[in-house]
């Protein structure tokens, strides 16, 4: 991967990252409206590829491109800020570089967050996980956390907008900055619901990640729909 090329905008068979990130959500009849959270220097580049795609992957006036922030938070509560929702819509967060979301996930957590309030997508913990603290020598092992206790975190991660709304305006008031939306809702004390994720819905950090995409990606076209 060129260290100069945001990742959303390398090719995956043929399209760029965030193109199959949009298509999979412009795909779910539910969604009705996209919002896209870029960098001001990248916000002509986006919205060209969102005309360009807009006809093929019927996006049809749906997807909408605003300013971010400095961080994931801010960039997250400029496109909320954009929204012309009710308290009680539902609204998903979902990371651009996850381009292998599939429309049955998406599904699950719309009907979580219609539960419970707040869901995000969550993968079981397969390898041992370690508390550890961190030295000038590197890092020792203090506990063993059981893996029943822990997922790791995927997207897309949802909510009822108020919810958010309302932990994002807590959080900001605090001068408090979360990893995710999760975490800024868990602060606020409201319990977010876990749907089951998959391997395939990845995030693209690595060399070897665009890579493995591409594999799922393949292994999905080729496989009939049952």
């Amino acid at each position: 991967m060129a260290a100069s090329q945001p990742k959303q905008f390398l090719q995956l068979n043929g399209l760029p990252i965030l193109i199959h990130s949009l298509r999979a959500f412009a795909a779910v009849p539910r969604v009705t409206e996209i919002y896209v959270a870029v960098r001001a220097n990248e916000r002509e580049r986006v919205e060209a590829q969102v005309a360009e795609y807009a006809g093929q992957f019927g996006f049809g006036g749906r997807v909408h491109v605003v300013e971010g922030g400095d961080n994931r938070q801010e960039s997250v509560a400029n496109a909320l800020a954009a929204l012309d929702s009710e308290d009680d819509d539902v609204v998903l967060v979902h990371d651009a570089v996850r381009p292998l979301i599939d429309a049955a996930t998406i599904e699950r957590t719309i009907e979580a967050v219609v539960e419970f309030g707040a869901a995000i997508v969550g993968l079981p913990a397969i390898d041992t996980v370690k508390q550890v603290e961190r030295t000038a020598h590197g890092a020792l092992v203090t506990s063993t956390i059981p893996r029943e206790f822990v997922v790791l975190a995927q997207t897309p991660q949802g909510f009822r907008c108020g919810v958010l709304q309302r932990a994002f305006a807590e959080a900001a008031a605090d001068g408090f900055v979360g990893t995710d939306e999760a975490s800024v809702v868990e602060r606020a004390g409201h319990p977010i619901a876990v749907v089951p994720g998959t391997q395939v819905n990845l995030k693209i950090t690595q060399p070897g990640d665009l890579a493995l995409a591409e594999f799922y990606l393949k292994q999905r076209v080729s496989t009939p729909a049952s």
